[in-house]
């Protein structure tokens, strides 16, 4: 029997249920074991805590899968996670496109599976987990009868795993640019060469969130990928809307998101540094209704905290700077690092250099989809706020 065994001092994580287990907390663990087998692990005093996978090449030694001693890890113990994984998006009202599978939230570590209608996107960022990928492949097909089934494990993460970087077809060949729906929007998505998964499901409840604040109004937009806040706030009745991204394929990408839902004569896209144009603009006196920035996360590691903050701080306070008086600034962080106390403190900080007094209209996070699981600070990673700014 592979067992590893704690020591008798472990993190108030591991206690708290958080499914990873570093090396330094283990006293023994098993010698030969192949990386990726399941372990049974336990407490100094041989208490059962679960099983999971070990993988003596990585930081995380072990990541749990099941706390329950009698389960089989095996095809079935896999297709019946997917199984519930899909009733709870279905009883939460998600059909059509939603992240079916939210890693550590819905007991799959490190496995991200995201559902583009009939299409998936599977990664699968631990070695414990990719061994597993044929029966994930396997489930996918028996549930849903997919079109196609996709690997964007192009990821450095993997690395860390002695994983390589690779992306493909995990079904048969298909068109990886496809169509999908949105709160009654069209948006195109580019399975293969998009960033992460090709699509930001996360923000897809967040973005109804702007109906009312952008009628009328004159909008814009910063850090847009392919426009989809801003081609909601051209639906949602704005007078204008000019999104700004420093990639040029995003914002050709974001232009023809526009024109297919009929608004590319109200919503503009440019390719511009949205760092460098923010300072420019206020400096200028330009104002708008409603400013929006949804910035790429600062930082991956706490090395870099103070980087994010500077950088969050920095870019909201030249944000507000661009809001007319009684306008709305919308903005967004992705950092999990930075947790939704320290987001609120630096938006704060920012509104009081700015010289602006700010009340807030309303704070979410990412869509439920993506469920948070309270304590584990990885699975609450997007702060969504909306202020007026005064």
């Amino acid at each position: 029997m592979n067992q590893v065994i704690l020591k008798k001092k472990i993190s108030q994580r591991v206690a708290n249920g958080h499914p990873w287990i570093f090396a330094n907390e283990v006293n023994e663990a098993p010698e030969g074991v192949e990386p990726g087998a399941i372990v049974d692990v336990y407490t100094h005093d041989k208490k059962f805590i679960g099983k999971g996978y070990f993988n003596s090449r990585s930081q995380i030694l072990v990541r749990l899968l099941t706390r329950k001693k009698d389960d089989v890890v095996n095809e079935e113990f896999f297709y019946n996670r997917l199984l519930e994984a899909w009733k709870y998006r279905q009883q939460l009202g998600y059909e059509e496109n939603c992240r079916l599978i939210f890693g550590e939230a819905d007991n799959l570590p490190q496995m991200i599976i995201d559902k583009f209608n009939d299409y998936f996107v599977i990664q699968t960022l631990a070695l414990g987990i990719d061994v597993w990928k044929p029966a994930i492949v396997a489930a996918l097909e028996k549930i849903f009868r997919p079109k196609g089934i996709y690997e964007r494990n192009d990821v450095p993460v993997r690395e860390l795993e002695g994983l390589p970087q690779q992306k493909g077809f995990l079904s048969a060949p298909f068109d990886t640019k496809i169509t999908i729906q949105e709160n009654g929007l069209k948006f195109y998505v580019d399975i293969e060469n998009g960033q992460k998964t090709g699509y930001f499901l996360d923000q897809q409840d967040n973005r109804r969130a702007i109906q009312h604040i952008v009628k009328g109004a004159d909008v814009l937009g910063a850090f847009t990928y392919t426009g989809t806040f801003e081609i909601h706030a051209a639906h949602y009745g704005a007078r204008s809307v000019l999104g700004l991204d420093i990639s040029q394929n995003a914002v050709d990408q974001a232009n023809r998101n526009a024109a297919l839902n009929g608004v590319d004569n109200i919503c503009k896209f440019e390719c511009m540094n949205a760092f460098d144009v923010l300072k420019a603009w206020a400096r200028e006196g330009k104002q708008y209704d409603v400013v929006m920035l949804d910035p790429p996360s600062f930082t991956k590691t706490r090395d870099n905290i103070q980087k994010a903050i500077t950088g969050y701080k920095e870019i909201n306070l030249r944000g507000m700077k661009l809001v007319k008086p009684g306008g709305f600034l919308v903005t967004s962080s992705c950092t999990n690092l930075v947790q939704p106390d320290l987001f609120l403190q630096i938006i704060q900080l920012a509104a009081k250099d700015a010289r602006r007094k700010i009340r807030q209209v309303t704070f979410q996070t990412q869509s439920a989809d993506h469920p948070i699981v309270w304590e584990w600070e990885n699975t609450h990673y997007l702060k969504f706020l909306i202020v007026q700014v005064l």
